[in-house]
């Protein structure tokens, strides 16, 4: 019995001194200065007449490649179809208070744990709707296509399937931004089996864990709370199709696009797939990722460069019933 008072006694106070540091981190995160300027150039173009163009040339000389001649961008202003975009983009970001508080937020938690990264301008845009790059970090500047994020439901999108318009949508934008950024901080990936995959997506997830934790789980790895649900309840399952059938360690090409990849479901070949999100690998990663730094005194710095078998090995990881 006096045993058992001392492990429970051991667990609260580990518990509670698991907060206090959390709390310590969040107060220093939050006395962080970072100055974040967004520059609506979405709102200034749509503006642009043949008179004031060179001004919006000077200010964006970035998004003016030097092969085109002025009355290209003439043109495109009066297009119908980029008229439309400006229209859309307008009701639905007439403002972009909250995107920058968050992305404030996002900058503060970056200097926290990777000080010498520089806060990027943030300049917003149309983009002809390629959600495929709706947001590039290059540098000092970060490019947010705000047509990408509109909402799932938006006429732009019909025709897309479901698993993409899904991820279209305004409550993502600060998550797409520090997967962006994830992809700066986080050396290639090397190796090509399953496992390699599933601790690569594993450590970027963790990434957001701890630079955006003011968003939801679901939101971190682009789910909807069922299919995050739905994840959680089978991941015993998961684990045991891929041992079971030795995937950890196959270098099989198929893999990838079954398990990583954006799809509208993963891909078992079972009864279940229908019910599964895709990049349900992606989810596993992030579980043993989470087991190895719960157990190991590991920085995030040095989490990025720890050779995948040596993260696994030291996760000890056990899928939750």
């Amino acid at each position: 019995m006096k045993k058992l008072i001392f492990a429970l006694l051991l667990v609260s106070s580990f518990f509670f001194y698991n907060c206090e540091e959390e709390d310590k981190v969040a107060q220093e995160i939050d006395k962080i200065k970072v100055d974040v300027q967004v520059d609506r150039f979405d709102q200034e173009f749509a503006k642009t007449t043949i008179e004031n163009l060179n001004v919006t040339k000077a200010k964006y000389p970035y998004l003016f490649p030097q092969q085109y001649a002025d009355s290209v961008w003439l043109l495109k202003l009066q297009d119908t179809i980029q008229i439309e975009l400006n229209t859309e983009v307008e009701k639905v970001f007439p403002k972009f208070d909250t995107e920058t508080e968050e992305l404030t937020r996002l900058f503060q938690h970056i200097k926290y744990y990777f000080p010498k990264f520089p806060t990027p301008r943030v300049v917003t845009l149309t983009s002809d709707v390629s959600y495929g790059s709706r947001v590039i970090l290059a540098d000092t500047l970060l490019l947010i296509g705000l047509d990408n994020y509109l909402g799932k439901d938006h006429k732009f999108y019909k025709g897309f399937q479901n698993y993409i318009s899904a991820g279209l949508d305004k409550q993502y934008i600060v998550s797409d931004v520090a997967s962006e950024f994830s992809a700066v901080v986080m050396p290639r990936q090397k190796g090509r089996t399953l496992l390699d995959q599933l601790v690569y997506y594993g450590k970027e997830l963790y990434l957001k864990d701890k630079l955006i934790p003011f968003k939801s789980e679901a939101q971190r790895i682009g789910y909807t709370q069922e299919q995050l649900e739905w994840a959680e309840a089978n991941e015993e399952q998961i684990w045991r199709y891929f041992v079971e059938r030795e995937l950890l360690y196959s270098t099989e090409k198929q893999l990838q696009p079954r398990f990583i990849d954006p799809a509208p479901f993963s891909k078992f070949q079972l009864e279940l797939d229908n019910e599964s999100p895709g990049r349900i690998g992606q989810y596993v990663g992030w579980q043993i990722v989470r087991a190895f730094m719960k157990n190991n005194d590991v920085t995030v710095q040095q989490l990025l460069t720890i050779p995948t078998e040596e993260i696994f090995n030291k996760s000890n990881y056990k899928p939750r019933k």
